[in-house]
This record gives C-alpha cells, structure tokens and sequence, in this order.
C-alpha cells in the first residue's frame, strides 16, 4: 500500500477495502475496525458532496490525513516495525479469541479517535486558523455518533440477544457509556488545541504522552472488571457467524 498515492476519499475507501479483503482471506478479526471505519468514511463523503461541512475541501484533508495514520498503524504492523502504544494494544486483541467484536470496535475507536483525530486536525491547521474547525470538526463527530446507534444493530445481526442484554445488564451498559463517545470527541478536539502550538522539537514528545494516555485506557476496553469480563464472555460464546460474516455484517449498509 503506498500512502503517498491516497490524495482523496476514494482512495482512502479503495485502501480500507483491501484491508478488509486481507481480513476476509486471513479469517482475521483485524477487519472488524476498518469495515466500521470504512462505513464513517463513505458517511463523511456523502456529507461533503451534500454541503453538511462548511468547507468540503478542508474536510477532505482532514479525513485523508486522519485515515493514513490509521493505514500506516496498521501497515506498520503487517510489516513487523514499531508502531503507537495504542495501536499496538488494538491490534495485539485482534490475536486473541475471547474479546467480542465491540471490544476490537471500541479498542480501534480509542486508538483513532483519541489519539489520531486530533493530531490529524492539527497537521491541517495552524494555531491562527484552527479554531476555524471547531464546526466541522464537530460535524464530523456528529456523524461518528449517529454511526453508534448503528453499531448497535450490526451487533445485535451478530448476537441477536443483544439488546436483550443491554436492556437487563446495567454493568454491560455501563461498559458501553464508560466509552463515552463524546467524551472522547471533546479530548480529540482539546489534543488538537494543544498539538498545533507543540514545536517541531518536541512534537515527538508531545504525541509519546498522549499514546501513552491512551493506550492506558485502552487496558479498561480489554480487561474490564471481572463481573463485566464474564458478561462478556457469554455474549463471546453466543456470537454467531464466522468472522468472515461479523465483518460482512459491519459493512452492510
């Protein structure tokens, strides 16, 4: 995969479909996260060919920016070199058998959008012009919230007791809400806040920090209080379909 030839959102979908098809050919859950993703991607260029974003150009940076490091995340793994904290701890889960499809979702989701989507805003801006973003950069989370709602009902094609056990499991939904996806949204704006005015010198510094944070909170995503970890355990055991048909599931519109 040459990074250097994604210039648009086409390229960034292309690049995420030949992931998903690795995943799909490997039986691997490594395609979970980015047939979610991929979905975040096609919503957010409807939103840019519709006029939702104020400007469609700058969104488009963005998005392209933001996927490549996901994409070299995980290019550098394939390839065995060094890659972040957080990414690392996502992609180690994907190698195990006992975490149930939301935990790789949510585990991607902390990596990407609590480290990745801020200092991706920020390589766009400047500390004079950034808060020009603010709008869309929320617009853009408005768009990963309305996605929440959905994730839902692909897990529930997955595990049809689903629902039924958010309904009766406060902990579980307590597992869910602890992954405040608005939570999460604001400290990606504030990391982009305070990414933008890091000089080049202590940049590297400045994003070690950050993953590091992140990649802390990625321990509640993989091993939750035991009561949560055995409610989960028997969603694991009752998810149906090979994974090959849970990624299939994700990407379905």
């Amino acid at each position: 995969m040459d990074l250097d030839s994604i210039q648009t959102i086409d390229a960034v979908i292309e690049a995420l479909q030949v992931i998903i098809d690795e995943a799909k050919a490997e039986n691997s859950p490594y395609g979970y996260f980015p047939a979610l993703y991929q979905k975040v991607t096609i919503k957010v260029r409807e939103g840019i060919k519709d006029g939702f974003f104020e400007n469609g150009s700058r969104m488009e940076k963005l998005d392209i920016v933001f996927a490549k490091r996901y994409l070299a995340a995980y290019q550098n793994q394939r390839k065995g070199r060094q890659t972040t904290q957080s990414w690392e701890k996502a992609f180690q889960l994907s190698e195990q058998y006992w975490p149930i499809v939301l935990q790789h979702l949510l585990m991607g989701m902390n990596a990407h959008i609590n480290l990745d989507l801020g200092l991706a805003a920020a390589e766009i801006s400047t500390p004079e012009n950034i808060q020009s973003l603010q709008t869309d950069f929320q617009r853009i989370n408005q768009v990963l919230a309305n996605l929440v709602e959905e994730v839902q009902e692909d897990l529930a094609k997955i595990w049809p007791s689903w629902h039924w056990i958010l309904r009766r499991t406060g902990r579980i939904d307590n597992y869910l809400i602890d992954f405040s996806m608005e939570v999460a949204r604001e400290g990606a704006w504030q990391v982009a806040q305070k990414a933008v005015r890091v000089s080049p010198e202590d940049s590297a510094n400045f994003i070690e920090q950050r993953d590091s944070k992140v990649a802390n909170f990625a321990n509640t995503i993989s091993q939750p209080a035991w009561l949560v970890q055995l409610a989960l355990r028997i969603i694991r055991i009752g998810e149906r379909g090979t994974v090959v048909e849970k990624i299939t599931a994700l990407q379905s519109p």
